[in-house]
């Protein structure tokens, strides 16, 4: 932190030889001259040497203990003077009590920099983009304003004759000369101030002057008329050599306001203040300073005149300039003005109160941060400071451009801090599904890079993230309780997809998230929307389970197979007609502690119906000998011949009492919706069919009262071949209404077999009934009696 370090050496076989040497040579020392050389040795002894002090004392020569002994105290000192110069530490272990600390020498140094290549480094690699030259310079510009500010609301500005001056920045484009010039009316710098503030790289005037005045502050609490610091930009003290990014040259002209006094706020004016100075550089390490010439113009405050790089002579384009400054600097707290015309015009509106900011603000400031044309449909304005300090303004569109092919939208909400666009819709400060929110969000206490283009704290910014985007669903819950209509029919309807997707993608919001959405439901009428609170208010109190239903419309759910058992029983099913809303319910799995089930599971716990338990008792009764219904046993037996039939397709066949008008259903298959889209996914990645996304086998759950399962059962014994032609009808039947069967084309064969069966039997039957018809009128025609001839004649 002081720029020193220490060298901390390793031992050394010298050192030891030197201890010995010491140690031998006590005997002929004096009292005084033996505690030093005990000190010596101990320190010696636990003392080191690095690699390039090692190869030091190899040529430092050992003195002879004779020689050591027989000389005086002054030649002892030369002789082990040399290896005092590696002694960190001489610890004792003796009950003396000499601090032997006190002998100890350490090597302390400065770290160098070649400021050339460090400032080399500053301009060409420390920013991601050009155009942020002109950002940081109107911020230096900005704090020199608010550094004047500050002492003319705490001071005075006593024998100065410019106080009337507005405090502004004023930028000047020359394409002739290829120049771009910042100007500001604030508190200018001396001499030896361009010298400390410009010539020294990585020294931040602004921040070296916020903390002299928190320390007067404090000094002096009864003068603390002006909260200063919330206006100052820099801290770094390397946003000015940015302009060497664009620049062959950068001329610094400077006329400052006077000194501040040491005993008061207030400014005064010494000797030299009244002169102007320019400071001049290339860039190249070096820079000069010298008076103005008295030719050039400079009132109170600081110009800096860019000579650009004929490369880059887009940047004295008046309309270039114009929008980074738009982008980056247009709610900085002081007028801009570019060649003559007011730049800034919008306030930073989310620093002020909520309660004080009107409609038509907001108006404005949303057409500003969305470009877009539309009124918002929603505002959130809010103020945090926990657990960092937070000023936020949110903006929800009327519409969103994603449902227009347009594209994914990127980010909607920018990064500020002081009113400085740090990054502009950041994609780190909400979760991806906010993505259709415009805004800002400004704090001052986030750590940014050196570039403040970036935040540094990850952890810091995932806590302001999740602060954030828990505001966000209040606001929208809130919205949804007090406003119903319109959250159903204007934001709902346009951003329920963004809904979704946060409850699949942000796994820490998907239960607040679910409390948001709508669904239909197979006791409302269409169109009606239900939330899953509402659902679960309206459940009886012995189901425990949320049920619900894929399928591509309202009518095709009311018409599948899986609805007649909740029909039978009055269970409410909720209705999901998109492939995210069936992805949603697999990831959600749960709801204020109720399992989400589709409708097609074979666990699904229905209540017994008293139609079920006349069934029941049917079965129980041995005399019962329908041939339209198939008994227990045979039951069983058909359910084992289906299985065999179809080994290569089923895994198991059993029956249920949840259907009622459909002779079999499957259960427990994977999502038509989900496999669909894998399909899609493997097709666009260049994958074809193949046997990995096979259909595999299903569990087939069979109704033994139904007429086709019960003529399957007789056909078995007496067709076998028809009999398997029905049962892979009926399978296929099953994946149609399960949304399973890839391709319906596959089952045309036998569509076209089974009505041909049909056909023949049709019309055998009819031939079969002529035949008969024919030969009974023959019978009859043959029976009845003849004329005779003569009876004719007659």
């Amino acid at each position: 932190p002081d720029n020193s370090f220490h060298l901390y050496p390793t031992p050394h076989k010298k050192q030891r030889m030197a201890q010995m040497q010491l140690t031998a040579a006590k005997a002929a020392l004096s009292p005084c001259a033996r505690r030093w050389a005990s000190s010596r040795s101990r320190g010696l002894l636990l003392a080191g040497t690095n690699n390039v002090s090692r190869r030091s004392l190899s040529t430092i020569p050992l003195p002879s203990a004779h020689r050591f002994a027989g000389a005086t105290n002054n030649e002892r000192v030369k002789m082990i003077q040399p290896w005092a110069n590696y002694q960190i530490s001489a610890m004792s272990t003796d009950t003396a009590t000499d601090d032997a600390t006190d002998d100890v020498v350490k090597d302390e140094m400065e770290f160098q920099a070649e400021t050339r290549q460090l400032l080399d480094i500053v301009t060409h690699s420390l920013y991601t983009d050009k155009e942020v030259f002109l950002r940081e310079l109107v911020s230096n510009a900005s704090d020199a304003l608010e550094k004047l500010r500050h002492i003319q609301a705490t001071g005075t500005l006593s024998g100065t004759n410019e106080e009337n001056i507005p405090l502004e920045i004023r930028i000047t484009t020359d394409e002739a000369s290829n120049t771009l010039t910042i100007t500001d009316t604030g508190i200018g710098m001396t001499r030896d101030e361009m010298m400390s503030n410009l010539g020294t790289i990585a020294r931040s005037g602004s921040k070296a002057f916020v903390q002299e005045m928190n320390v007067k502050a404090q000094a002096d609490s009864t003068n603390d008329i002006d909260p200063f610091g919330e206006g100052i930009i820099g801290k770094f003290g390397v946003g000015f050599y940015s302009g060497f990014m664009v620049s062959d040259k950068v001329d610094v002209r400077s006329k400052s306001a006077g000194k501040i006094s040491k005993d008061n706020n207030s400014i005064t004016e010494s000797p030299d203040d009244g002169d102007a100075t320019v400071w001049e550089s290339t860039g190249s390490g070096k820079y000069t300073i010298s008076p103005l010439s008295s030719d050039i113009r400079q009132d109170r405050g600081t110009s800096v005149v860019l000579h650009l790089k004929s490369e880059l002579d887009q940047y004295s384009n008046e309309s270039t300039v114009e929008t980074i400054l738009k982008k980056y600097s247009n709610f900085v707290g002081f007028p801009i003005f570019l060649n003559g015309n007011r730049v800034n015009t919008i306030d930073a509106i989310w620093l002020q109160e909520p309660k004080t900011v009107d409609e038509d603000k907001h108006s404005a400031f949303y057409k500003y941060v969305s470009h877009m044309y539309d009124e918002p449909l929603s505002t959130l304005h809010f103020r945090v400071d926990a657990p960092l300090d937070i000023k936020a303004l949110f903006y929800i569109p009327s519409f969103h451009q994603e449902k227009y092919g347009m594209g994914r939208m990127d980010p909607g909400v920018s990064l500020y801090s002081r009113k400085i666009l740090i990054e502009a819709k950041s994609p780190d400060i909400l979760p991806e599904w906010c993505r259709f929110i415009k805004g800002v969000v400004d704090s001052e206490d986030l750590p940014l890079s050196i570039s403040r283009e970036k935040t540094q704290d990850t952890a810091l910014v995932g806590k302001m993230r999740k602060a954030l985007t828990r505001k966000i669903i209040m606001h929208l819950a809130k919205m949804m309780k007090k406003d119903t209509d319109k959250y159903k029919d204007e934001f709902y309807k346009e951003y329920a997809f963004f809904l979704k997707e946060g409850v699949c993608q942000d796994h820490e919001s998907a239960q607040p998230l679910s409390k948001l959405l709508y669904f239909e439901t197979s006791k409302g009428m269409a169109g009606d929307l239900v939330s899953l609170d509402e659902y679960v208010s309206r459940c009886p109190p012995e189901q425990k389970d949320i049920y619900y239903l894929f399928a591509p419309s309202r009518d095709l759910a009311l018409q599948s197979p899986y609805m007649e058992g909740f029909s039978n029983s009055k269970r409410e099913v909720i209705f999901i007609y998109s492939a995210i809303d069936d992805f949603l319910m697999a990831n959600l799995k749960t709801f204020e502690g109720r399992q989400l089930m589709s409708a097609d599971r074979s666990e699904v716990d229905l209540p017994k119906t008293d139609d079920d338990k006349d069934e029941k008792d049917e079965k129980e009764d041995d005399s019962s000998t329908s041939s339209n219904k198939l008994s227990s046993t045979e039951a069983t037996e058909f359910c084992a011949w289906f299985q065999t039939t179809l080994a290569s397709k089923v895994s198991l066949c059993r029956t249920t009492n949840r259907l009622t008008s459909s002779p079999a259903v499957v259960t427990d298959s994977e999502s038509g919706a989900m496999r669909r889209m894998m399909r899609m996914v493997e097709t666009q990645e260049g994958g074809t069919s193949s046997a990995v996304n096979a259909l595999p086998k299903q569990m087939v759950e069979i109704n033994p009262n139904h007429e086709i399962i019960a003529g399957i059962h007789r056909l078995k014994e007496a067709d076998p071949v028809l009999a398997q032609v029905l049962a892979e009808q009926v399978l296929d039947n099953c994946l149609v209404a399960a949304g399973l069967l890839d391709d319906g084309r596959s089952m045309l064969p036998r569509l076209n077999d089974l009505m041909l069966c049909v056909v023949k039997a049709s019309v055998d039957k009819n031939e079969g009934s002529q035949d008969e018809k024919q030969t009974e009128d023959g019978e009859k025609s043959s029976e009845e009696p003849k004329d005779d001839d003569d009876g004719k004649d007659k």
